[in-house]
């Protein structure tokens, strides 16, 4: 997510400049299969914090609060999966900058549970 925010689509807006319409093609074909790449690490991550719960229980609170914000995350991959690009693909060009918008924004949210998720996992361990 990162990545994509910080590094990929600043230059995609750099290099296809006021060509709109290629750069949101670009952006398709670079998102297109991924889905099932993030379900499958969703399912690793919930199946190794599954895992170290078991291994130590003395911070269940803190996976409990893991569980909730993977779960919230999972929740917006979802609506951005199965809602978002459909209605993006088929935008029109008036519609595009909003559903752009709208994609940051989503995308900052779950870095942002990601990198809490992080910070947690290493509180758990400082303690």
């Amino acid at each position: 997510m990162a990545y994509s925010l910080f590094v990929v689509q600043p230059k995609l807006k750099k290099f296809f400049g006021l060509d709109e319409d290629s750069r949101e093609a670009l952006t398709a074909v670079i998102a297109s299969g991924n889905r099932w790449k993030v379900l499958g690490l969703i399912a690793v991550i919930a199946i190794t914090g599954l895992i170290l719960l078991l291994l130590d229980d003395h911070h269940w609170w803190i996976h409990a609060v893991k569980a909730v914000l993977l779960l919230t995350a999972t929740a917006i991959f979802w609506y951005v999966s199965w809602r978002h690009w459909p209605r993006r693909v088929f935008a029109t060009s008036t519609e595009r900058p909003t559903l752009q918008r709208q994609l940051r924004i989503l995308a900052t949210v779950m870095l942002a549970l990601a990198g809490l998720a992080f910070a947690l996992g290493i509180a758990a361990t400082q303690s």
